[in-house]
Formats: C-alpha cells, structure tokens, sequence
C-alpha cells in the first residue's frame, strides 16, 4: 500500500468531521490523543465506543455505533482490529450514502472491506495515522527530532 502525499493531503484538506471508532477514555492511549490532537488541529472528531457511550469526551458526546452518530461525516477513522473492520465499513456505507473517506489505523488492513468501500467511490487508507499524517505532510514532526525529509524554515 502506497499513498502519494498529494492525495493524502487532499483527504486531510477536505474533511471537516470524522467519526473516529475505537475511541478510549484514557488520554495516554493512542487512539485518545489522536482524537485530540485532530480536535485541536480543527477537526471535530465525534467519537464512537459502545463502552462509552453517552458519556462525553474531549467536548463530544460518545456514540455506541456509527448508525446512533446524528450528524454527516465525510472521514471514518477505526481504530479497532482488522477482522473487526468489514462490518464497520458496512455500517458507515449504510450511514453515510456520500462517505469520503474509510482510514484504517497503523496496523489495521481489510483488503475485502476495502474494495468493498472502494467500489462505492470511498477513498480507503490502511495501515496509517492520520495524525501522523499530517504532522509530516504539515512539517510538524520535525519539532520532534524527526527527519521527514522536509525542508523548512519554519520552528
């Protein structure tokens, strides 16, 4: 899997809100961070936990599903193993008729769902982060020691 940085730039632009799937309460977890880091960079993340639902997290209340989120997302970010991930990918198809985008978080691959989302015109992305994304596509990783290859006169 390889995606050019114009096109996973584009996603990162054009997403406004995106319901992020497998959220955790705990802030040293990754997926909690994740949804906090997106949130202070503009995005509003809506999260999706059944273990949480109704509670509220960073500024949002919990959903237990996708089907219970009430509000239009253009980005699906799962954060859950990846024999869990078809009928997530199926549930956001059947939620979202006008879904942009399925991400798949390090580590997390469906090929199946993939094409299944695919073929539905939704741009897929498996095995990356988001918010590792676009901290290298935006220059910010290199605050922290790391070289992205990226020149840049900006601190």
């Amino acid at each position: 899997m390889s995606y050019s940085d114009s096109h996973l730039r584009a996603i990162l632009e054009r997403t406004r809100t995106i319901a992020l799937v497998g959220v955790s309460a705990n802030p040293v977890r990754p997926s909690h961070f994740v949804a906090r880091y997106l949130g202070l960079k503009g995005y509003r993340v809506i999260p999706v936990n059944p273990g949480l639902a109704g509670q509220e997290l960073l500024g949002e209340t919990v959903h237990a599903s996708l089907s219970d989120v009430p509000d239009e997302v253009e980005m699906v970010d799962i954060f859950r193993r990846s024999e869990a991930v078809p009928p997530i990918v199926e549930e956001a198809l059947a939620r979202w008729p006008d879904l942009q985008t399925i991400w798949m978080q390090i580590g997390v691959v469906h090929q199946a769902a993939a094409a299944r989302a695919g073929a539905r015109g939704v741009d897929v992305i498996m095995d990356l982060c988001p918010k590792m994304e676009y901290q290298r596509l935006w220059g910010e990783l290199s605050r922290g020691g790391i070289n992205t290859g990226r020149l840049s006169s900006k601190l």
